[in-house]
């Protein structure tokens, strides 16, 4: 079964979907993004969420003293920046970690002692812009179990499961309306994993 994490909540409402749609992960942004949060809103969420579901917290070549300091309120480390194998070995000291990738036109050098790789789409903004990478550059990949992002919605996170199997399928614009995130799209994206008949 195909894990999903629903990445970037940040408001009450999206902890209430979530503990309604059971994801198995969700992501605190403590990056800079427009889905950021601080200390103080994470440990109010966190203390609502359903304990079925492990919390992620983003970071972007964050200091190490401050990820950890956080472990009381997360449960693995994505990093998004320029961290290497080095400042990976020392997160994993505190806690598990997803190390991201930023995928272009090719599949770039990976690198070591991540507990899990995320695979996204190259940007600016390290991800979260809502646009798909080709999936055929992951149809050779044999390494650590890895989070498929970049442009999965409702409608294309089927297709993806099937070509590829990922250990775990990644949202966040994907299940947004306005910008915020919308119950009902969470819903229809853990059905559309979970129970693709319906």
């Amino acid at each position: 079964m195909v894990n999903i994490k629903i990445c970037g909540l940040s408001r009450a409402e999206d902890i209430s979907a979530v503990n309604e749609a059971l994801p198995d992960y969700i992501g605190f942004v403590f990056a800079p993004s427009r889905r950021r949060v601080d200390e103080n809103t994470a440990v109010m969420l966190k203390e609502q969420l359903d304990p079925r579901i492990k919390a992620v917290g983003v970071f972007v070549n964050q200091d190490i003293s401050f990820i950890a300091g956080l472990k009381e309120i997360i449960d693995i480390a994505q990093l998004h920046g320029d961290e290497d194998s080095d400042y990976v070995k020392r997160v994993r000291e505190h806690l598990p970690v997803i190390k991201a990738v930023s995928v272009g036109n090719t599949l770039p050098t990976l690198p070591d002692g991540a507990d899990y790789l995320l695979f996204d789409t190259l940007s600016q903004q390290r991800g979260g812009t809502g646009m798909a990478f080709d999936w055929g550059l992951l149809r050779e990949y044999n390494g650590a179990p890895y989070f498929l992002a970049g442009g999965l919605t409702v409608q294309n996170v089927l297709k993806a499961v099937k070509a590829l199997n990922p250990f775990c399928v990644d949202v966040s614009s994907g299940v947004e309306k306005n910008g915020v995130k919308d119950a009902g799209k969470i819903h229809k994206f853990v059905r559309s994993v979970r129970s693709p008949q319906i």
